[in-house]
């Protein structure tokens, strides 16, 4: 018997899933799960029950989330746990977790089609000028765009995109379609169907920025990437060019970029990280009237629950069969 930690929400929308997957594998499973009320913690012996498990998003953001990790780090005979989200090293329990040699799966890949899409999103309001439209619009001012305060055609335009895996080369793809020139910035060469004009190593992105209109992040955060872009990065693009941030906010030197922004070095931003969390209320970046913020929630979309499930029942017949497991976390 295979005890099996899976939040009641989970087995209520993907229990027959789980079923038909552990029938299939002859697997017998014992279903655990926390307790109804947050404050109390699921009891030594469950605990030692439990074998593998899934951190759905239903625990992630509750009450519960506490309780989880506690039971995690009591599950002496856990082998296997699978996270709905992709950057988990920052919760408490992780490390001790690797250090025992329990085997770590993210959800990663799951949530970047919505994560492009916003970027995307935010790139066309900020070509397009939306700022100044929605601010005429809650002063009731009829304001049109004349003369030199006319964005300008993005055929032509110049982007260079750090990081080109699930969420950057969709961007390249949309961005490459609408008759931009994209420069994709990663460790491996261009590949035969890279929607890329060009392709360099991350130690380049300096050499090219003065060619570029726009900088989106949609890379890992790493000691390489850390302030990735500062104020001598920054003052290298173009006077005027744009930032699109959905990446980490310890990625960009948020200083620096408020000092850009202010200044017009940099003409305007989406950004929908930062390097504090939830961004501070004093933060300058709340009121610069060239910037679209979101609070993390580019990623957010109705299928992501789905997909995470899906990615974890198909790693756990890989489990069961002794097979690989599908995004692997390392410390």
């Amino acid at each position: 018997m295979t005890g099996i930690l899976l939040s009641k929400a989970f087995i209520a929308n993907y229990g027959r899933q789980l079923a038909d997957v552990a029938q299939r594998l002859k697997l017998k499973l014992e279903v655990l799960h926390l307790p109804d009320d947050p404050q109390a913690r699921l009891g030594p012996a469950d605990c030692d029950r439990i074998v593998v498990t899934m951190q759905s998003r239903d625990v992630r953001f509750s009450d519960h989330f506490k309780s989880f990790g506690e039971a995690l780090i009591a599950a002496k005979n856990l082998q296997w746990a699978h996270f709905h989200s992709t950057a988990i090293e920052q919760h408490v329990f992780v490390a001790p977790l690797l250090a025992r040699g329990v085997k770590l799966t993210t959800s990663a890949g799951t949530n970047a089609e919505p994560v492009a899409h916003t970027a995307i999103g935010g790139l066309l309001m900020l070509a397009r000028k939306f700022p100044h439209w929605l601010s005429a619009q809650q002063r009731h001012a009829w304001e049109p765009l004349r003369g030199a305060k006319m964005p300008a055609d993005l055929r032509g335009q110049t982007i260079a995109i750090v990081g080109l895996g699930n969420i950057g080369m969709p961007i390249a793809q949309f961005c490459q379609a609408l008759g931009m020139h994209v420069i994709g910035i990663r460790r491996t060469p261009k590949r035969d169907g890279d929607p890329l004009d060009e392709i360099h190593p991350l130690a380049a992105l300096g050499d090219v920025l003065a060619r570029c209109q726009w900088l989106v992040l949609a890379c890992p955060y790493t000691k390489e990437t850390h302030h990735v872009v500062n104020a001598a990065m920054l003052a290298r693009l173009p006077r005027g060019a744009a930032l699109i941030n959905v990446a980490r906010g310890r990625v960009c030197d948020e200083p620096a970029l408020i000092d850009a922004l202010k200044s017009g070095q940099l003409g305007c931003a989406y950004l929908d990280v930062f390097e504090k969390e939830p961004l501070p209320l004093e933060s300058p970046l709340w009121d610069l009237p060239n910037v679209i913020l979101t609070p993390h929630n580019a990623a957010v979309s109705a299928g992501n629950e789905r997909r995470a499930a899906e990615l974890f029942l198909l790693n756990l017949e890989k489990w069961a069969r002794r097979e690989p497991l599908l995004n692997p976390h390392t410390a």
